[in-house]
């Protein structure tokens, strides 16, 4: 019967690892911090003749003594200034000793727990990479890469050489050193509060268009003659280096716009809609980031040839109160607002990006800094630049400042707020389908419309929750999870995607009462895409590909195997989880709709295309993340799909319909391969599908004639 608890697997052992992959994968938050040294353990690591002075904050500023006790400059650890989590979740704590001109002494490694250095490359590399700061100051402009890799060569930039396959962890050691070396010296050199800085007012609306933006100083301009460039070059080896300067002195060299997009009024203002709501979901993800709009309509351009998406401009770079602001390039496709002036439409624009984390503040005065460059000679020549400068700010009043809220917000309050019309839907949209598949799932797949109910609903999960929410569920998730327990970090990091969360939820809510089935066969968005293709090979009359049986049933060990493989990979070399991952084409076919290099794209099309001939191929023999539904599935209490006696012997009809060949000889449902189609339940309940059915009634109607006709007996035992 229906709903009657059953043991769900025949392996003990099987059971057993089904259980611990749930507990890891749903594991309460841990919290690791890094350990902070005392006052006796910074003492021993500075060099003499310096000495460590008094304690002189509250967070950890101690002062460096020179040989005659002198104040010369500062110590500090990064973990109680700039607490920023590691990919383990926990901080990474770096020793400091910076002079009273800002330059670095030292910065040496304290305290990880990152995964890769820990059981991948070891701690030497990373020890290694800390050693680059000595002799640098924190007036230049300091970014991890190299010029030939990561960011355009030339400009006033000084790259660190960072550590090949940890980018991530090392951009994020480098962030928590700037965020508390900034703090130190705006506090101690600069004399300006390192407070917190204004974030912007989600609340605050104001009707805007770019006259309004111009006249009220919101959008800064500075524009450049060929005249003036070439003037600031004069008395140079390349002054006579530009041909068309020399030509047109009067056109515009540089005419360049500078907004910035936090605020979303100002936002509104400038950009369409599209860019403004993709902007928006940027925020909910990076939500300390301040996102800077460039419009150059001018012949300087933005970034050289040599530039790369997501790294630091070489052209371009910030300073507040004489500090540098490190910026990025946010990586956003922009169209501009159709109401801006003609001249700007066709206009280069990008979106830079700057972390408050570090200090930089929105409402005071800030200035823009583009390098003009130069070429002198042909075989090996000399580049020369001079620097045009903008000073801009934005009024205080689009923005929150700290010292007014009573408390600020977590990052997962802030992520709730800023999805809440789309968790509002989603959690409506799930407060439906559950309900309807649980009470009503023998109505619902009765209806003579089922087909097009279903396609319906997985045309929302494709477009709402996929391509709009982003909430395409990975393994990446869980094996981040794993790597993070493994490690003894924070399990934090999944309270920032509240919208994937709600469905992780809907999904192990699924595990109790139907197995995978829920996710796999109702919330996937790049399942709901292959079952469209199928769709649309069954429209165009395309040969499907039947898989025999025994091949079908060998062919659904792979995604275990797969599973299994990125596990290992999780454990042994975490720094290739990534790549590794790729497996999966959910990443290119819904987070970024087929925009990507075209061997992601190529590769995810493949699957695409492949399921207009063979039904779900890739979630039914390759999906990594089916295989850990599957075993997920485990903690399903209940046979939900009604079955007779006579399923199996003699009735087949079940059976072959099931296109995910879920149902066996015997009649008996595989839960761990149903999708929960509802397709057996349709037959099961139409007495013109399921064949005990009509062999029943069949013999009803045999018997009413005998009833009837007194006569039809003797007839039959004549004939």
């Amino acid at each position: 019967m229906s709903g009657d608890p059953v043991p769900c697997l025949s392996s003990r052992m099987f059971q057993r690892l089904a259980v611990s992959a749930i507990l890891i994968w749903a594991a309460t938050v841990l919290t690791a911090a890094a350990d902070v040294l005392d006052r006796a353990a910074i003492a021993e690591r500075i060099a003499p003749p310096m000495t460590l002075g008094e304690q002189i904050t509250e967070d950890g500023v101690y002062q460096l003594l020179n040989s005659g006790g002198a104040e010369a400059g500062y110590v500090f650890q990064t973990e109680p200034m700039a607490p920023l989590p590691g990919f383990s979740g926990a901080a990474i704590n770096v020793l400091v000793v910076l002079d009273l001109d800002g330059r670095f002494l030292d910065v040496r490694l304290l305290t990880h727990n990152e995964p890769i250095f820990v059981s991948g490359l070891g701690p030497a590399p990373f020890h290694a990479f800390f050693e680059q700061y000595r002799g640098h100051s924190i007036s230049e402009t300091l970014v991890v890469g190299t010029p030939y890799g990561v960011g355009d060569g030339g400009g006033q930039l000084v790259y660190l050489d960072g550590v090949t396959k940890a980018t991530a962890s090392v951009r994020i050691a480098h962030e928590s050193i700037l965020a508390a070396t900034l703090q130190v010296a705006r506090s101690k050199m600069r004399g300006v509060s390192a407070g917190k800085p204004p974030a912007p007012a989600p609340d605050h609306d104001e009707d805007l268009d770019w006259q309004a933006l111009v006249d009220q100083g919101i959008a800064a301009n500075l524009r450049v003659t060929n005249a003036e460039v070439q003037t600031l070059f004069a008395g140079t080896i390349w002054e006579f280096d530009d041909a068309l300067a020399l030509d047109a002195p009067d056109a515009p060299y540089l005419d360049l716009w500078a907004v910035d997009v936090g605020p979303p009024a100002i936002a509104r203002a400038v950009l369409n809609p599209g860019t403004v709501e993709t902007l928006a979901r940027f925020r909910e993800i990076s939500g300390d980031d301040e996102p800077i709009l460039l419009i150059e309509a001018g012949r300087h351009g933005l970034v050289s040839e040599d530039f790369v998406r997501n790294t630091a401009p070489a052209w371009i770079g910030m300073t507040q109160d004489g500090l540098p602001v490190a910026l990025r390039d946010a990586d956003l496709l922009i169209d501009l607002n159709a109401k801006l002036p003609e001249r700007l439409q066709d206009a280069r624009a990008m979106i830079l990006r700057t972390d408050r984390r570090l200090g930089f503040d929105p409402t005071r005065p800030w200035v823009l800094e583009v390098q003009a460059v130069r070429e002198h000679g042909m075989f090996q020549p000399e580049t020369g630049s001079v620097t045009l400068t903008l000073e801009h700010s934005t009024p205080e009043r689009f923005f929150t400042q700290p010292e007014s809220a009573a408390r600020s917000r977590s990052p997962f309050e802030v992520a709730i707020w800023n999805r809440r019309h789309d968790l509002i839907a989603l959690g409506v949209f799930l407060a439906v389908l559950l309900p309807a598949l649980l009470i009503f799932q023998s109505r619902l797949a009765g209806l003579a419309a089922f087909t097009p109910v279903r396609l319906g609903v997985l045309a929302l999960v494709l477009g709402f929750v996929g391509w709009w929410g982003q909430g395409q569920l990975s393994i990446v998730t869980p094996l981040a999870a794993l790597q993070a327990g493994l490690a003894g970090g924070s399990l934090a990091f999944l309270l920032y995607d509240p919208f994937s969360l709600l469905i992780w939820g809907g999904a192990v809510l699924g595990f109790v009462l139907w197995g995978r089935g829920l996710f796999c066969g109702w919330l996937c968005p790049f399942g709901a895409l292959q079952e469209f293709a199928h769709h649309v090979g069954r429209l165009l009359r395309l040969p499907q590909v039947k898989v025999p049986a025994r091949w079908d049933a060998r062919l659904k060990w792979l995604k275990y195997a797969v599973l299994a493989a990125l596990v290992w990979v999780t454990v042994a070399i975490p720094a290739q989880l990534d790549r590794a991952a790729e497996v999966e084409p959910f990443k290119t076919a819904i987070t970024t709709f087929f925009l990507r290099e075209w061997y992601y794209a190529a590769y995810a099309l493949f699957w695409v295309f492949l399921g207009m001939v063979l039904f779900k191929g890739f979630c039914r023999y390759v999906c990594p993340l089916g295989a850990l539904m599957a075993i997920g599935g485990a903690l399903r209490l209940r046979r939900w799909i009604p079955r007779r006696a006579e399923c199996g012997t003699p009735c087949q009809l079940c059976r072959v319909e099931c296109q995910y060949g879920a149902i066996e000889k015997t009649g008996q449902v595989v839960y761990s391969e149903c999708f929960q189609c509802l397709d057996c339940v349709k037959i099961h309940d139409d007495a013109r599908l399921c064949v005990p059915l009509r062999l029943d009634a069949r013999r009803d109607r045999r018997a009413a004639q005998i009833a009837g006709h007194p006569n039809a007996g003797a007839a039959t035992v004549a004939q």
